[in-house]
């Protein structure tokens, strides 16, 4: 169950602590559209690793107060203000899918963070020499183009997709996300009882109230980020998969040039789609992380 802060601007923020009571803190960025939910077996391997785990609905989903304009670069005051109440200094933070660029913002703006994981993440809209939209699947390339053409767009977009999603199981969410789906992410989805109904309970959690958390992603991510890559100074480790949907290969391949590449470690994997190159790989992902704490 969620905590909620009350931020200085009056908005709320739904939260979760959780894996390892005393371990070292690593801020968990959800995906789009989504909410504060941990996977299960994640929690369970930063238990065992001895990573505490914090986990926060981004601004409009769930019980968490709408930010409408919000940029990337905006949840990084929010996770801020949360640090300074759970008394954190330093930590670690993770961002997979839409929480993928919000990570790279922590990165670069949070103070404190010495390390972060871009799992799946996307790129700049207007990242030069990259067509966004090349190799999406088709429920992705018509939300995109209605973001495109406004925030009311995008609302009568997503307002049904939100219905749907809302009285689904994992075999529907499976179906109605198929065009966004290779394979081996249909395989993971429908043969991971703990991932399908993860995924469910996400969208359940998040779209609860509204589609407004999900929008202002979209319109976000559309949008100048607020912050430069250039900023960022700690290490970065990066996976993406080839035959990703959601978010295509070709983004990962535009981050690995652009970030830093004195801090960055890259994952380009043949192979993988969006969700089966996290589910695979959680343990590495933490170890990798923990290094960095011990250096």
């Amino acid at each position: 169950m969620a905590q909620q802060l009350k931020l200085s601007d009056g908005r709320n923020v739904d939260y979760l602590v959780s894996g390892a009571k005393d371990g070292f803190p690593l801020i968990w960025i959800h995906g789009t559209p989504g909410a504060y939910l941990p996977i299960p077996s994640f929690t369970a391997v930063c238990e065992n690793k001895g990573v505490k785990v914090i986990t926060l609905s981004r601004a409009g989903y769930g019980g968490s107060t709408r930010k409408k304009g919000r940029r990337i670069v905006d949840a990084v005051s929010d996770i801020q203000a949360l640090n300074e109440h759970l008394g954190i200094g330093k930590c670690l933070v993770g961002g997979w899918s839409g929480g993928g660029p919000h990570a790279l913002a922590c990165a670069a703006r949070l103070p404190g963070c010495i390390a972060a994981l871009c799992v799946a993440g996307g790129a700049p809209y207007e990242a030069e020499g990259l067509d966004y939209l090349e190799g999406q699947g088709e429920d992705n390339v018509q939300e995109y183009q209605a973001a495109l053409k406004g925030e009311p767009e995008l609302q009568k977009f997503c307002q049904p997709q939100r219905v749907e999603l809302l009285k689904s199981d994992a075999a529907k969410v499976t179906e109605a996300m198929s065009s966004l789906l290779p394979d081996i992410d249909k395989r993971t989805l429908l043969g991971n009882d703990e991932m399908g109904q993860y995924m469910v309970d996400m969208f359940q959690e998040g779209l609860k109230t509204n589609a407004d958390g999900w929008v202002d992603d979209d319109m976000a991510f559309i949008e100048p980020w607020g912050f430069d890559l250039a900023e960022i100074k700690v290490p970065v480790f990066q996976y993406q998969g080839s035959e990703d949907k959601m978010v295509p290969y070709a983004h990962g391949v535009w981050l690995e040039k652009h970030l830093p590449q004195e801090r960055l470690r890259s994952y380009l994997l043949q192979g993988e789609g969006h969700i089966s190159i996290f589910v695979g790989r959680m343990e590495g992902m933490i170890d990798e992380l923990l290094a960095v704490t011990k250096q």
